[in-house]
């Protein structure tokens, strides 16, 4: 018997990703064999040839998998242009025979694996491989993970279960994530309160925690794409908790630098260079400037940039105005990365505090439910 649990949400970024982490943490503590899946992927690496959802490959490194199982890992990707090709000629057998093939390679010696669905329920289905059909052909029951509120996380969760209801696929629980600190009393009474009331039981409350929110610099290379004019294997997963645009006298400056901030500053404006220099300089700890990120194009004079290269301080440069800059870096979708392995120990360490772990890992040896026609 192999224990089953098919994680799913009720849209993108609800931090599912996140809770898969945190569970597969903590759920391999109680069962060494565990073993990680994401059935269908949309992005993805090409190793060795294949297409590899990123995720997997994050699972993989973090919890050191057996890398000869990464193709089983990832079994389907769906690259551009691959739902226009199935529309035009379909391939259900195909696709569902690689995932069930995928199971039984993962499963030979393993004792439980946790699955990874991709966004709603709903999700793939133009392809014949919605989370929820895959949970059916993969015989696992599911846990609905939604972002924090009452009402609209209740309506979005019932939305969602129905999809899986209606093709046999049992629910074992929810998982609420990304709870305002300040609303978390409220949100943890109603929100039990009301699903117990339509019959799905709560298995976890989560809190916000914003270091899980938090973009590192190597995260704003990938997003941003800036020219790198320095940068060191120590400053690369500088946080950044604020950011600074410098529009500002250098003295007045001194204020708004706090605790892990990028500067975004033309090159030419010296006088604030120096002050982030000298504030990062003279506060140690914690990091105060986690990078300055130089606009419009415009690179400091070569000796300024002598001095910077000695503070260790990452140095990038975009054409982009301060405004544009700041935008995008508000607007990123944070996505926890191998490096990130501080954020990966806070997510299990979430689970294990706010999750009921023991009733999860219960319930995925549950085989009492119907098996429906495939």
């Amino acid at each position: 018997m192999t224990r089953r649990v098919f994680i799913a949400a009720t849209r993108q970024n609800d931090g599912k990703t996140t809770v898969s982490l945190g569970l597969f943490k903590a759920l391999r503590q109680r069962d060494a064999s565990l073993q990680y899946m994401k059935p269908v992927g949309q992005q993805y690496k090409i190793i060795h040839g294949k297409k590899i959802d990123k995720d997997a490959v994050l699972f993989q490194n973090a919890f050191h998998l057996n890398a000869d199982h990464l193709s089983s890992m990832s079994p389907v990707a769906s690259p551009s242009g691959f739902t226009q090709s199935y529309i035009e000629s379909p391939n259900p057998d195909s696709l569902h025979a690689k995932i069930i093939d995928a199971d039984t390679h993962l499963t030979r010696d393993a004792t439980a694996i946790l699955y990874e669905g991709t966004g709603h329920a709903g999700v793939g289905s133009v392809f014949d491989l919605s989370n929820a059909r895959v949970a059916q052909l993969l015989k696992s029951p599911v846990i609905i993970v939604s972002i924090g509120g009452i009402g609209k996380a209740i309506d979005e969760i019932m939305l969602n279960a129905s999809v899986f209801n209606q093709i046999g696929v049992p629910i074992m629980g929810v998982i609420i994530n990304k709870v305002r600190p300040e609303k978390y009393d409220k949100i943890n009474h109603f929100v039990r309160q009301g699903l117990s009331r339509l019959g799905l039981p709560v298995l976890g409350v989560i809190p916000l925690n914003d270091q899980l929110t938090f973009p590192t610099i190597n995260a704003i290379i990938d997003e941003l794409t800036p020219t790198v004019i320095s940068l060191n294997n120590s400053s690369q997963n500088n946080s950044i908790e604020n950011f600074l645009i410098g529009d500002m006298m250098p003295h007045n400056v001194l204020g708004h630098i706090r605790k892990n901030t990028v500067m975004i500053i033309p090159g030419n404006r010296e006088g604030l260079v120096l002050t982030a220099v000298c504030e990062h300089l003279l506060n140690t700890e914690p990091t105060m400037v986690s990078g300055i990120i130089f606009t419009n194009g415009i690179r400091p004079h070569q000796k300024i940039l002598d001095l910077l290269y000695k503070s260790h301080i990452p140095l990038l440069m975009l054409d982009e105005d301060a405004f544009s800059i700041a935008t995008k870096i508000n607007n990123m979708i944070v996505k926890i990365r191998l490096e990130d392995q501080h954020k990966i120990t806070i997510a299990g360490q979430m689970i294990e505090e706010y999750v009921d772990i023991d009733t999860i890992y219960t319930k995925m040896a549950d085989t009492s439910w119907a098996s429906p026609p495939l």
